[in-house]
């Protein structure tokens, strides 16, 4: 049962991060409500054209006729401020009171073209785009950030740029381009650029459990809040929890994959696309079970939806469910 506001303890704010191809409107119709919990949901990137026409798909994702009520924040990835202004104003148009511009997206199809990740190797021309944009934007315009391309010495450069604007909230992915989502986080480079950011901070990565995040509360009591993704796929009770709710139980957590597998089918109109859609959620939700592991590779290499259904069949009817998600969420 999703969690009601009056359940929730005093903390800092709670961002469920934008990940592409799964947290997109069908996900977060049916998430919002079986679990729920988050203080906002961001939407996963969308890149204006040149034409600056709104795609059928876009224009899908960010219509709010589409979306939970729950308070939404539209994430643009470009590297032109011509672009981003414009997708802004598409943005007002339809209601939403700020907007996310995407300097972490590691892909390397992204990087290549100098978006997401691939603008931070450009530290001048990011300056200039700032400057376009606060001069002629009208919405509040927050960043997502990895502190740099190659190095985490990168970002004190990147974090003068970032003070020059007043940037409704500044999130960091405390790792660099190359790292992607493996190895160590950079904690005491996010603890520098904590203290030094003239902006809010949010911190983003790796949190999976209450315990992870209270820890990270407590060692960083300046916060203005946390963004989790691939943790609350793996784990779709976190944010409930984090409220003081309960963790998801087997049954709910059937009902919950049944309702979305449902729900996938009736988008596509389809049961192939539908399934392949589930696997990519299983990707992350396998490690909320003991021995989930065993299966995962099986459940990626299958093929149909007749074989993804034994499959989940199986993890429901054989493996324990664990307190919180486990193992490596890359």
């Amino acid at each position: 049962m999703a969690v009601t506001p009056e359940e929730r303890p005093a903390a800092v704010r709670y961002d469920f991060a934008p990940l592409d191809g799964i947290t997109k409107a069908v996900f977060r119709r049916v998430w919002s409500r079986y679990f729920g919990g988050a203080d906002r949901l961001f939407i996963p990137f969308f890149s204006p054209t040149d034409q600056h026409i709104l795609t059928p798909r876009d224009r899908r994702e960010l219509d709010p006729e589409n979306n939970p009520d729950c308070v939404l924040v539209p994430q643009i990835m470009t590297c032109r401020a011509a672009d981003f202004l414009w997708a802004a104003d598409i943005a007002a148009e339809m209601g939403y009171r700020e907007v996310n511009l995407n300097l972490g997206c590691p892909s390397g199809t992204v990087t290549a073209k100098g978006k997401g990740a691939g603008f931070l190797a450009r530290p001048r021309e990011l300056d200039a785009f700032f400057a376009e944009v606060f001069s002629k934007i009208t919405l509040p315009v927050s960043v997502k950030t990895r502190l740099g391309m190659t190095e985490p010495e990168e970002f004190p450069k990147l974090l003068e740029i970032y003070n020059r604007y007043p940037l409704s909230c500044l999130t960091i992915h405390p790792r660099v381009r190359q790292e992607k989502y493996r190895g160590a986080i950079h904690l005491e480079e996010f603890s520098a650029a904590l203290a030094e950011s003239r902006n809010p901070v949010c911190y983003n990565g790796d949190i999976r459990t209450v315990e992870e995040a209270a820890a990270l509360e407590a060692r960083f009591p300046a916060l203005e809040a946390v963004m989790i993704g691939r943790g609350g796929v793996a784990d779709p009770a976190l944010f409930r929890k984090l409220r003081g709710g309960a963790p998801a139980g087997r049954e709910e957590l059937q009902s919950f994959t049944a309702a979305l597998y449902e729900a996938y089918r009736a988008f596509y109109g389809q049961t192939a696309p539908a399934a392949q859609r589930m696997k990519e959620v299983w990707f992350y939700l396998i490690h909320l079970f003991e021995g989930g592991e065993r299966l995962d590779k099986k459940l990626r290499r299958s093929r149909g939806p007749a074989a993804y259904e034994a499959i989940e069949a199986e993890i429901f009817r054989d493996l324990p469910l664990r307190g919180h998600s486990q193992g490596d969420l890359v």
